[in-house]
């Protein structure tokens, strides 16, 4: 198993530089459920990132990315139930990475996850830290 840098995976869905895109393809063309790309927590979320504010794309198909990266049966994700979850919570309007960080704190068995933000309070696994 090799590791996928989030570089190698946007050249590889966006296809946008000729060279690195060709490079990043052979990789991944390459690789099989024997012998598989890991892709870690902070490549999803900076994917997704690179995806909405690089490439404008809609959260929906940079949501559908990440779901083609799950289902692929050469590519591991890292914790793939919890990025699944949130997945399901962007089609809501949630925040893609606000959604993972409550999935994976109730995945590592927290009773809620401590924020100052606002939007994400909103999310049954977050709470605003309380004024004192």
């Amino acid at each position: 198993m090799i590791g996928l840098d989030t570089n190698v995976v946007v050249r590889y869905v966006v296809q946008d530089d000729a060279e690195q895109s060709a490079r990043a393809s052979a990789l991944i063309d390459g690789l099989d459920e024997d012998d598989p790309g890991f892709v870690s927590l902070v490549v999803v979320l900076e994917l997704y990132w690179v995806l909405r504010r690089a490439y404008q794309v809609s959260a929906e198909d940079a949501a559908a990315v990440v779901r083609g990266l799950l289902d692929a049966r050469e590519i591991r994700v890292a914790e793939p139930d919890s990025v699944r979850r949130a997945l399901d919570l962007v089609r809501d309007g949630v925040d893609f990475a606000d959604a993972l960080v409550a999935e994976l704190g109730q995945s590592a068995g927290c009773e809620w996850t401590a924020t100052f933000d606002a939007r994400a309070s909103h999310l049954p696994a977050m709470r605003l830290v309380p004024r004192s």
